[in-house]
């Protein structure tokens, strides 16, 4: 099939809304969605005491959390298949080959990006804006809002970039939610399961959702920042 063919097959099933490419879509951003909106406030609030605060092992915590994020994520879904089998220590949970499984492996991969990136920018930020209001007596949740609103730009890229990065992942999707058709099948797992089966029209098709979905959030951080609403 040419390549042309192949386009026309994929525009086809968006325009006529192909019920089983709609579910994965469906499927793919509720899960990676769910994943953001848990860990996205423990992650500001972690990388607020990171970049504004010193205890020991500080140093230690931003290497571990740093590493985090270059473990591939095959091996996230390895060890979390390990720890919910049967076999494994959260066996009893019956959470394997479910959207929760999902869910929960895309928290571990997000997260320390999430931490990473919004530390560089509150470090980046200026430490006056605290030092000031630590001096006129401001609580400590309102000095946390403040520097966040200082730094929102910054904070908005970090959570465009995790969230990027874990609806398209493959390989913790694929280990512990199993690729079931209507339950945990995903963009990322359905394309490669149709690539291999030389059907590529719907991974095309899909392909195309992920890259308007990039175009559109870039698209909204830049008019955003250019009305001024995201300038720092």
């Amino acid at each position: 099939m040419s390549l042309w063919q192949t386009t026309l097959d994929a525009l086809t099933l968006l325009v006529n809304f192909d019920s089983e490419l709609w579910e994965i879509v469906a499927v793919s951003f509720s899960v990676s969605l769910a994943a953001l909106c848990l860990v996205i406030a423990p992650a500001v609030l972690l990388a607020f005491m990171l970049a504004y605060t010193s205890f020991r092992g500080k140093w230690a915590l931003l290497s571990l959390i740093n590493t985090l994020q270059a473990v591939p994520t095959v091996v996230i879904g390895l060890l979390l298949y390990m720890l919910l089998s049967r076999s494994g220590p959260m066996g009893d949970w019956q959470m394997l080959f479910t959207q929760k499984a999902m869910i929960f492996g895309q928290m571990l991969i997000c997260f320390p990006i999430l931490v990473s990136m919004m530390h560089g920018a509150l470090q980046s930020s200026d430490r006056r804006s605290v030092e000031t209001a630590m001096t006129l007596g401001a609580s400590i949740p309102r000095i946390t809002a403040t520097m966040i609103w200082e730094t929102r730009f910054p904070l908005c890229a970090a959570t465009i970039t995790a969230f990027s990065r874990i609806v398209t992942e493959v390989g913790c999707s694929m280990m512990v939610g199993g690729n079931i058709m209507g339950l945990t099948r995903n963009i990322p797992t359905a394309i490669a399961m149709e690539s291999h089966k030389g059907a590529f029209a719907q991974g095309v098709a899909l392909g195309m959702v992920l890259l308007c979905l990039a175009l559109a959030l870039n698209f909204l951080l830049s008019s955003m920042r250019g009305k001024g609403y995201l300038r720092t």
